[in-house]
């Protein structure tokens, strides 16, 4: 008796300890014709005084019907507890537009408790039902705050918990952003969600927008409530035509039931845990193809952008000095899919690939920022230079057309600067040679050219050049199933083709960039050259084996002098002070003094 009369006197000061809250509950949106229910919620308190709203717009057919409720439960040793008293009343909406319902109150443990006004949309009828977020005011219980409707002996169908993929768009063109949500929805407590097989967004590019799930909203979906939780939302890129379908997902999913039971205090309730295997709708979208003919200057922007272009230095440009070229596209689509434009720069530079930089903000349908592309470039000759005008085009949804914007041309005035151009620059424009003067040999003949020596050549040359081409073919045969010879003839194209990488590094002031690409170079070519295998490459080694190349001890000692600059370098930056250039030069000059050698013979 005295365990009782502590639960009770328990019981009591937690029912105290709760303030009363008195709130509506009500749709959003209702079609006209339609019957519709109005509740107003006390709870944690004992209602008198009842005053209906005025309401406009809409006729009662029923109420206030009144229904009081009292539950509480222990759950890890804690317990709670809670009443209500429910005041519905059952509305039929008479016209289209709004319908406005009043404040209604009531009175409570000597206190005067009031709702706030609120408008309902009514739409015409014939409209479809409509999905919506059920209007609550702030402490309203929630669709299964009531544990006596919860028993664990219900069966809990695919009405009262699934899982929901939603397209923003029922149709959209390739490369065209639409967005997809999945949603929880549920009349039950849920105590754990396990995705098991996620949805496969096979033929799109996927931006997931980050969120956490969470169960804080109540909607009316085919005229039930239930509370709503964002598993997942993403923006989608369709990549080709036709219907696409996102798979169905498999969740795991531990729903909150209650056994109760009835005792001299109320109704007691105990939460119990269920396990449930649910399975997503699949969702498909019509991808239009993006119209014929598109223009020469579309490479696949999607939305509607701007284009802005800039060059700096914007003034002081000299020779052998890098600059770059900004090419700025900003505004609304598939932004960060954009491709970088082919620009045409003078012949007289030398040019390296855009360096891009892309800044994006998800929206709520699509992704809007800007993507800025940087060339570097570095003039080889002093003059005045253009960077012609040049086009981009992009497909704009809204208006179902491409728009081709104008990128204007750019002047550029370079000055003489210190240097040298690159060797592959030095020949440029020589490829008219000069006129011949002078005597031309010139003569008159009358002999017949069966006659002559020449005739008859060219009938043997083919058969000669066959032969030739026999013996060529069976020497190359012979040297490509030598592969150390191979690697040893090659090894300084690959050198110079890595040397080339390293000045874009130079160019670009990147250090520690320049100096691993030097290191690759050097230890490749070693390897290449003198048949090492790569396990085995080490600088004594390197060494032991130019001498036996035939290499003399000067090479050889500037050779391991250059890889130990590089080595310092790479791992101290900060402490190295060569210029990168001249160090360039050093290793260029080092392996063509060493393929002047040949094997066994110092130079």
């Amino acid at each position: 008796m005295r365990r009782i009369i502590n639960i009770a006197i328990l019981l009591l000061t937690v029912l105290a300890a709760q303030a009363a809250s008195f709130t509506v509950e009500a749709p959003r949106q209702v079609i006209e014709g339609n019957k519709f229910n109005v509740t107003f919620v006390l709870s944690n308190g004992e209602g008198s005084n009842f005053t209906p709203p005025e309401v406009s717009g809409a006729k009662l057919i029923y109420g206030p019907s009144v229904s009081h409720s009292y539950s509480s439960s222990w759950v890890n040793g804690k317990s709670s507890s809670s009443s209500s008293e429910e005041y519905t009343m059952i509305y039929k909406a008479t016209g289209t537009g709004k319908c406005h319902i009043g404040a209604a109150s009531i009175v409570s443990g000597g206190k005067h408790y009031s709702t706030r006004a609120f408008t309902i949309e009514v739409l015409p009828s014939g409209s479809s039902q409509p999905s919506q977020q059920t209007q609550r005011t702030p402490g309203a219980p929630t669709p299964y705050s009531d544990p006596m409707t919860q028993s664990a002996d219900k069966e809990v169908s695919g009405k009262d918990l699934f899982v929901r993929i939603e397209m923003s768009k029922p149709r959209v063109y390739e490369q065209q952003a639409v967005v997809c949500t999945i949603k929880l929805y549920t009349k039950y407590q849920v105590s754990q969600f396990l995705p098991t097989i996620q949805p496969s967004f096979d033929g799109f590019l996927i931006e997931e927008i980050p969120m956490q799930p969470s169960l804080n909203k109540v909607e009316t979906y085919n005229g039930q409530q239930y509370m709503v939780a964002i598993l997942k939302k993403c923006i989608l890129y369709p990549q080709q035509s036709g219907n696409l379908t996102i798979s169905s997902g498999n969740y795991d999913v531990s729903v909150v039931q209650f056994d109760t039971f009835r005792s001299i205090f109320g109704t007691i309730s105990k939460p119990v845990e269920k396990d449930l295997k649910v399975t997503s709708n699949k969702a498909t979208i019509h991808i239009l193809p993006l119209p014929e003919p598109k223009p020469a200057s579309f490479t696949g922007a999607v939305g509607k952008f701007n284009v802005t272009t800039d060059v700096k230095p914007a003034t002081g440009l000299k020779t052998y000095s890098a600059a770059t070229y900004r090419y700025i596209i900003s505004g609304t689509g598939n932004i960060k899919y954009i491709k970088a434009p082919e620009i045409k720069f003078p012949d007289q530079f030398d040019v390296y690939d855009p360096k891009t930089d892309v800044q994006v903000n998800d929206g709520a349908g699509d992704m809007s920022g800007r993507v800025v592309m940087d060339y570097t470039f570095i003039p080889q000759y002093a003059g005045e230079f253009d960077i012609p005008e040049s086009e981009f085009s992009y497909f704009d949804p809204e208006t179902g057309k491409y728009v081709t914007l104008t990128v204007p041309a750019r002047h550029l005035t370079v000055a003489k600067g210190e240097g040298q151009p690159s060797n592959h620059y030095r020949m440029k424009n020589m490829d008219i040679r000069p006129i011949k003067s002078g005597d031309l040999g010139l003569k008159k003949s009358h002999g017949y050219i069966v006659d002559s020596w020449a005739y008859w050549l060219w009938f043997l040359l083919p058969l000669l050049a066959l032969v030739a081409l026999l013996l060529y073919y069976r020497k190359q045969l012979k040297e490509r199933a030598d592969v150390r010879r191979m690697r040893s003839k090659r090894a300084s194209k690959v050198a110079q083709r890595r040397l080339k990488a390293a000045r874009g590094f130079a160019a670009r002031g990147d250090r520690s960039g320049f100096y691993a690409e030097m290191l690759n170079a050097l230890w490749g070519y070693m390897s290449d050259k003198l048949s090492i295998p790569v396990s085995e490459l080490s600088k004594d080694n390197i060494n032991a084996e130019l001498e036996q190349y035939g290499i003399d001890e000067q090479l050889r000692k500037a050779s391991m002098d250059l890889i130990d600059k590089c080595e310092f370098a790479q791992y101290a930056p900060e402490l190295a002070s060569d210029d990168m250039n001249a160090v360039l030069d050093e290793a260029a000059g080092i392996i063509d003094r060493l393929e002047s050698v040949k094997k066994g013979v110092r130079s």
